[in-house]
């Protein structure tokens, strides 16, 4: 998979007693990973989260809704954050990606270990107008697919099946994603089947690193007539801007301002999410500070 790029597939099974979303984003986790110079662990964590977020954030309606999803659970990594849209993009920012664990005992990356479970998977839903909507679980593991499952079933009530997986080497070697949602009119046999199947899903990374998204449907889900609706492209970017930095600068008000401009004679700003510096000269504060004044002063 090419760095920075992953694609997804959505698809039903039993003419629509259940909708699934299959992602393959190594080349995504590829990057992020480059970016955060990542552990393994953090590496892993972003991987899992990137996934989660692109298969949450593809079912959204407008150009303009984002999904931003935040574990915060009290780890050594910090809170791990990822926003994405239906236009496929998504970007994640993890507050420590230099943290690194002992494995487990299974021989597994602790990701839950870094990220902790003594905290929440907040989920807010911005659409680009009026206020956005929140929904805030407990984490129950801090692994992060566990934690989403529980979202959907006690935010959103709907039964699902959520596998993510990393696996990480000197580089990302697979990273991935499968969502299972039953929906209303689902059947106790199709539930059944899918409950047989989801230990299957548990190693998914590893499905990727055998398997096309293609080969995946056809054969882990063979007897539940999947029928592919929509393959999308994937892709790990940064929105960030100039322009954007300079409304948050002018969120911080004229007299925290004018302490950069007097004590610093300027100010540097990096992008959480992709590691960009923005900087600023104490000229260019002082006629920025001038031009918001001016704006308010118009609109009042």
């Amino acid at each position: 998979m090419e760095i920075g790029k992953g694609r997804l597939l959505r698809f039903t099974l039993m003419g629509g007693e259940a909708r699934v979303f299959l992602c393959d984003t190594t080349g995504m986790a590829q990057l992020a990973r480059d970016i955060h110079h990542a552990s393994n662990t953090c590496s892993a964590a972003m991987g899992r989260m990137i996934a989660a977020a692109a298969m949450m954030g593809v079912n959204l309606k407008s150009e303009g809704d984002r999904i931003t999803a935040t574990i915060n659970g009290g780890g050594p990594a910090g809170p791990l954050c990822a926003v994405a849209g239906p236009d496929g993009l998504v970007k994640v920012t993890i507050e420590h990606p230099e943290v690194e664990l002992k494995l487990k005992e299974n021989g597994k990356l602790n990701v839950g270990g870094a990220l902790g479970k003594d905290g929440q998977l907040t989920i807010m839903r911005s659409f680009g107008y009026g206020e956005p909507y929140l929904g805030r679980v407990q984490l129950v593991s801090g692994e992060v697919a566990e934690d989403f499952a529980m979202y959907y079933l006690e935010s959103e009530q709907t039964p699902t099946v959520c596998a993510l997986g990393t696996t990480v080497g000197e580089d990302i070697i697979a990273s991935g994603g499968i969502l299972i949602q039953a929906m209303p009119e689902c059947s106790e046999s199709t539930i059944e089947q899918l409950e047989i199947r989801a230990e299957l899903f548990g190693a998914i990374s590893q499905l990727l690193q055998e398997m096309t998204l293609e080969e995946i449907v056809e054969n882990a889900f063979r007897g539940l007539n999947p029928q592919i609706l929509e393959e999308m492209p994937l892709k790990l970017e940064c929105d960030c801007s100039r322009e954007r930095i300079e409304e948050v600068i002018l969120s911080m008000g004229p007299k925290e301002i004018n302490k950069l401009i007097e004590e610093q004679n300027g100010c540097e700003v990096t992008c959480h999410f992709c590691r960009k510096n923005y900087r600023f000269t104490g000229e260019e504060l002082a006629a920025l500070l001038k031009a918001g004044l001016e704006q308010t002063d118009e609109e009042s």
